[in-house]
């Protein structure tokens, strides 16, 4: 399917995100894919690449901080000098996190959540469509959420604002480079099993006094399917988008939220 193709995707060292699902996903149906995530997390990035390695030898690495410019161009430049120019590019790097207390929110959470959440797409886009455009053809998939399409309770006002933030920096992108032969498409996750999700439970069970069972509980049924969904779900959808079978469909903001309403 992806055959010839350099794919890269963001905040993917965890084997339980969505972006390691991503990669898996993309590697299985013959793209090169290029997995980051912090320089921090180098370690763990390693054994991500030596997980994915063991099924895929297609599949390589690179550190970089989406929130930071400097560090992302000079990632995407060490890609497209030893492996070609980028012709998928999945946003999927995020960050959570703050009170679900609007009051309770500080400046800091803001800023965390604007510069990687969004900026951090911003950062990736502005990489890759220089090339996209000298070569006219280019798949840009933004990891946003079920919250950019409404806000959900308990999640905060700071995550909710950077993900609408990320579907209309799809949307415009969409728009400005169509006659480019370049799309652009979100995919807005409900409830994800991830650690995200975990964190949130916790989040949710200590402000409440109750049980993180019970957390969990309280927001599968808010699911028409009853139950959250797991990042190879979210992976389907992405390698559809990226495909030339999608060809026809740039600017959505697509929901993988088994029925989840996405709120206000």
């Amino acid at each position: 399917m992806f055959e010839g193709q350099i794919a890269v995707v963001t905040g993917a060292g965890s084997p339980a995100g969505i972006g390691y699902a991503v990669a898996e996903e993309l590697a299985k149906h013959g793209a090169f894919v290029v997995i980051s995530d912090l320089p921090a997390f180098e370690t763990r990035l390693d054994a991500a690449l030596a997980n994915l390695k063991s099924r895929y030898p297609n599949v390589a690495r690179c550190a970089m901080d989406v929130s930071d410019a400097g560090s992302v161009d000079a990632a995407f430049s060490s890609i497209t000098a030893n492996y070609g120019p980028v012709d998928i590019l999945v946003n999927n790097a995020g960050i959570g996190g703050g009170s679900s207390e609007f009051l309770q929110l500080s400046e800091a959470d803001f800023k965390s959540a604007f510069d990687v959440n969004f900026m951090g797409a911003v950062n990736g886009c502005r990489a890759v469509l220089p090339s996209m455009r000298e070569r006219g053809q280019g798949a840009i998939i933004n990891i946003a959420s079920l919250c950019g399409l409404g806000a959900i309770p308990e999640i905060p006002v700071s995550y909710t604002a950077s993900k609408f933030a990320v579907v209309g920096l799809t949307k415009g992108i969409a728009l400005e480079y169509a006659a480019e032969g370049i799309r652009c498409n979100a995919i807005c996750p409900g409830a994800i099993n991830t650690d995200m999700r975990k964190h949130l439970f916790e989040r949710v069970a200590e402000e409440q006094n109750i049980s993180t069972e019970d957390a969990r509980a309280e927001e599968d049924a808010m699911i028409a399917m009853g139950r959250g969904g797991e990042p190879s779900e979210v992976a389907r959808a992405v390698v559809f988008l990226a495909d030339k079978n999608a060809s026809y469909i740039t600017g959505v903001a697509l929901p993988v939220a088994g029925g989840m309403a996405p709120g206000v």
